[in-house]
């Protein structure tokens, strides 16, 4: 019967974990900005905990699609560790400054956060994407690395969010070699950013591994999923969840008092 009673404690785990990896293979993210705010509302966690727990989950997804990324869309070895190395060292400081910060004052950054993004988001699909070319030298390319690691850290999520746009918009990259550099800045900060929450007790491993164990699961066919799927109408759906998210985090306190 214990054993029974682990199991049943265990299942919604599985499934979630499953649902969240499932989510981030379809939307292309890790899954850390629909489970952070999952953990708050729905399992009651601070900002950090929920924070150091999604690593838990992000950190094997990451790495897997670096991996497999990197087998697609080389990029120059020399370039992906120096911005690799950048955000990883970033990671840790911020990560520290996180695990000292006030919960509520985190909830409120990563709200913002959030509210920005489904903005920023929201706008691009209203506007025609501008040509880009080249305005920075690439050899500046590792310098992005130091505010993706910044956003991994503070935030546990957004380095490739951060990332991606920068080295479209000002070193004048393709999307998907842009993305393959994001990869390599993400993969390693998350590995980084997990340590530095774990050192600070604030991650809840019994939560996260079993999640972590079935979204690997579900991620393909989130990603085959997309691929049938009108991309415009998706990438909308998800800005509106995200701006939804970001107004809920910042209105509870004040709507559950």
């Amino acid at each position: 019967m214990p054993a029974f009673a682990s199991l049943l404690e265990l299942l919604p785990a599985l499934a979630v974990g499953a649902a969240l990896g499932f989510f981030g293979g379809m939307f292309g993210i890790g899954g850390g900005i629909i489970a952070i705010p999952l953990f708050v509302i729905g399992y009651g966690m601070d900002q950090p905990l929920a924070q150091g727990t999604a690593l838990v989950m992000m950190v094997p997804n990451l790495l897997v699609g670096w991996w497999r990324y990197s087998q697609r869309h080389p990029v120059p070895i020399g370039r992906a560790l120096s911005i690799g190395a950048l955000a990883a060292a970033t990671t840790w400081v911020t990560a520290r400054f996180a695990n000292a910060l006030n919960p509520v004052t985190l909830k409120a950054i990563f709200a913002l956060f959030l509210l920005v993004l489904a903005v920023h988001m929201l706008a691009r699909h209203r506007t025609p994407k501008p040509h880009t070319t080249p305005r920075v030298a690439p050899r500046f390319i590792p310098l992005v690395g130091l505010l993706g690691g910044s956003c991994m850290g503070l935030l546990g999520v957004g380095g490739g969010l951060v990332a991606t746009p920068l080295l479209t918009g000002l070193f004048g990259l393709r999307q998907t070699v842009a993305q393959a550099f994001a990869l390599a800045l993400v993969a390693p900060s998350s590995v980084i950013a997990l340590i530095a929450y774990a050192d600070a007790q604030r991650v809840d491993w019994a939560l996260g591994l079993p999640m972590a164990a079935s979204g690997l699961l579900t991620v393909s066919a989130g990603v085959a999923f997309a691929h049938r799927l009108p991309e415009k109408q998706m990438r909308t759906a998800f800005a509106w969840m995200v701006l939804l998210t970001a107004i809920w985090l910042l209105a509870s306190p004040l709507v559950l008092r």
